[in-house]
């Protein structure tokens, strides 16, 4: 009785299940994709969150196996390039980590408290200072 009840009839859907699950699983991918450019598991935490968003929605099954393959392809596509193109790609990486967090106002955080009065280490967005 894999989709209807004990009757024989077909099982409502579950709203609050869904939207639990959107809920859920759509804040796991956003902090993956936070984390992306950091150090750790970043895609693993955007593939754990359509994972759990596929459990309710097709269209999240399919866009996993998709963002799995083009990772997959990314990931061997890197291997195969000289020192250069990777040094560029860890270039890239580096800026976009120093940026973000020079954006969040983690330096302007760190000078406070080491009594650095520098104020181009603080960030330029007023909602983080």
């Amino acid at each position: 009785m894999d989709s209807n009840d004990m009757h024989g009839e077909p099982k409502k859907p579950n709203k609050l299940r869904r939207l639990l699950v959107a809920i859920n699983g759509g804040l796991v991918v956003v902090v993956g994709i936070i984390m992306v450019p950091y150090p750790g598991p970043g895609w693993v935490v955007v593939f754990a969150g359509l994972a759990i968003l596929s459990k309710e929605y097709p269209w999240a099954s399919r866009l996993l196996k998709w963002a799995k393959k083009k990772y997959n392809a990314f990931y061997a596509w890197v291997a195969i390039q000289n020192w250069p193109v990777r040094a560029v790609l860890a270039l890239f990486t580096v800026i976009v980590v120093v940026g973000t967090l020079w954006l969040v106002n983690a330096y302007g955080i760190m000078a406070n408290w080491v009594g650095i009065d520098w104020p181009w280490l603080h960030s330029p967005l007023p909602i983080f200072n």
